[in-house]
C-alpha cells in the first residue's frame, strides 16, 4: 500500500511514468502507474495537485493501471491561490474547454475518447474507466461515445460556468450515451456536495433527465467536507466542492471516504469482476 505523503508539500510524481501520448495528431503528457484494467483519472482545477495523485495512487493500489493525463496547471503543484487563479482563467478561455458552453463538447474530449481506446488496448480487460473532477467533471459523459468506456464517473461537474443547469455535452451525445446506457445496462456514477457553488442541483437535475435513472447521483453534506483546504480551495472556490480529493476526510466512517470507496467498487464490479 501507498505511503501516507504530505499534501501541503508539491508532490514529485516519482512513481508515475510520464509518456508523450500523441492520439489525433495532439500530443499530452500522460502520468501512467499500475496494473490491470485502465482507468482514466482527469484531474480537477487548478491541475495535478497531491490530492489528485492521492486519488490516482488509490485507484492503482485497488487493481488499476491509471492514466493521468496533463490538462493544464502545473504537475504536482499544491494548489496556490494566485497560481490557480492564472490557471482558471487561462482554462476559461481555451477553446479545448468551452467553459460556457451549455449544449456542446469541449473539443478535448475527443483527445481523451482516444485515449480510452488506447488504454484499453495497452491494458485488455472487458473495457476503461474514467472519472472527471470540478473542470472535468462532464469529460467522462462524453467519452461514452467510446465503446471501450464502460465505468464513468462524474465528480462535482463545474461546467458550464455561467448555466446552473447546463450540461457542456451536447445534446445529441446526451441521447447517445443514454441510449447506450439502457442498451448495455451501464449507469454514471455522480456526486457532489449539497451547498457547491460550482455544481448545484439544477445541474444534476438536467443529467437525471437526460439520462434517467441510469445517472446514480451522491449528494454529501456540507458538513462531510473537509475544512482543511489547500488555498486555492479556500480562497477561491471557497464552498465545499471537490468530493474526492480536497474536501476528502480520510477516516473511518467520513462520508467522503464511502464515496471513494463506493467508486473503487464501482470500477471493480464494471472493469475486472466482470458484471455490467
Amino acid at each position: 500500500m501507498t505511503p501516507t505523503r504530505a499534501l501541503d508539500q508539491d508532490d514529485p510524481l516519482e512513481d508515475f511514468t510520464p509518456r508523450q501520448i500523441t492520439l489525433d495528431g495532439i500530443g499530452k503528457k500522460v502520468h501512467v502507474t499500475g496494473h490491470g484494467p485502465a482507468v482514466v483519472v482527469m484531474t480537477e482545477m487548478p491541475g495535478i495537485s497531491p490530492h489528485v495523485a492521492r486519488f490516482a495512487r488509490w485507484v492503482r493500489d485497488a487493481g488499476f493501471t491509471v492514466y493521468m493525463p496533463s490538462l493544464f496547471g502545473r504537475d504536482g503543484a499544491v494548489p496556490g491561490a494566485e497560481e490557480g487563479t492564472l490557471v482558471f482563467r487561462r482554462a476559461c478561455v481555451s477553446a479545448e474547454f468551452r467553459a460556457l458552453a451549455s449544449n456542446a463538447s469541449s473539443p478535448v474530449t475527443q483527445w481523451l475518447r482516444a485515449l480510452a481506446r488506447l488504454a484499453h488496448e495497452e491494458c485488455g480487460g472487458p473495457g476503461v474507466g474514467a472519472i472527471g473532477m470540478c473542470f472535468t467533471g462532464n469529460f467522462a459523459l462524453s467519452m461514452m461515445m467510446e465503446p471501450a468506456m464502460l465505468a464513468p464517473v462524474v465528480c462535482q461537474p463545474s461546467l458550464p460556468l455561467d448555466d446552473p443547469a447546463g450540461m457542456n455535452v451536447a445534446a445529441d451525445e446526451l441521447a447517445a450515451v443514454r441510449q447506450r446506457l439502457e442498451r448495455e445496462d451501464l449507469t454514471v456514477m455522480a456526486y457532489r456536495f449539497d451547498g457547491d457553488r460550482f455544481c448545484k442541483a439544477e445541474r444534476f437535475a438536467a443529467f437525471s433527465q437526460a439520462l434517467g435513472e441510469r445517472f446514480v447521483t451522491r449528494v454529501l453534506p456540507d458538513s462531510a467536507a473537509n475544512p482543511n483546504t489547500p488555498p486555492f480551495f479556500a480562497q477561491v472556490v471557497a464552498s465545499p466542492h471537490s468530493v474526492v480529493t480536497a474536501h476528502l476526510i480520510d477516516e473511518a466512517g467520513q462520508p467522503t471516504l464511502a464515496a471513494r470507496d463506493e467508486i473503487l467498487a464501482f470500477f471493480a464490479r464494471r472493469l475486472r469482476d466482470g458484471a455490467r
